[in-house]
């Protein structure tokens, strides 16, 4: 089964998501690294260059061409269930997984990040957690449609994989 896991950046899909799939002895796939492989271009090079719309159209094709085996735990970017059918179309192609964190516990991870983020470019502190309030109000409507939503505060990757189990049999 794919497990596509979405949500916010910096919620932990990459981080999670390498000990989900290790835990489930299954691949790993970060889509922002397929989006690099298939494009030649870093995911910031890319949206600085061309900008958000072609970012977007380009992610969804490689979101929805790429062949992920049939067995892996799939990192989206953090806008990619926003755009186009994508969220559909995962949810239709896969199992997915929101991981859910509040504003602030993502705003203190995102500002100790090494990794270059286009579009915080320019928010700090309280004007990154509103920032970041502003936006999960555009994208948990698409979050919220995963099948299964789990709260990121001490999510580890056993709790995660009973979670996907437990709805499994449902």
């Amino acid at each position: 089964m794919k497990i596509f896991l979405v949500g916010f950046m910096g919620c932990g899909k990459t981080t999670l998501g390498r000990k989900l799939a290790s835990r489930l002895s299954i691949p790993f796939v970060d889509l922002d690294k397929v989006f690099e492989e298939v494009t030649g271009k870093t995911v910031p090079h890319y949206f600085k260059e061309y900008g958000e719309d072609a970012f977007r159209k380009a992610e969804r094709d490689v979101l929805q061409t790429s062949g992920f085996p049939d067995d892996a735990v799939i990192a989206t970017g953090g806008g990619a269930p926003c755009y186009y059918n994508n969220m559909d179309w995962m949810n239709a192609n896969g199992f997915t997984v929101y991981i859910s964190l509040p504003p602030a516990a993502l705003a203190k991870r995102l500002e100790t990040a090494d990794e270059e983020r286009p579009v915080l470019r320019d928010h700090k502190g309280t004007a990154l957690i509103e920032f970041i309030t502003e936006k999960l109000k555009e994208r948990e409507p698409f979050y919220k449609q995963a099948h299964l939503i789990a709260k990121g505060i001490s999510l580890s990757a056993e709790k995660l994989a009973s979670a996907i189990a437990l709805h499994q049999l449902r």
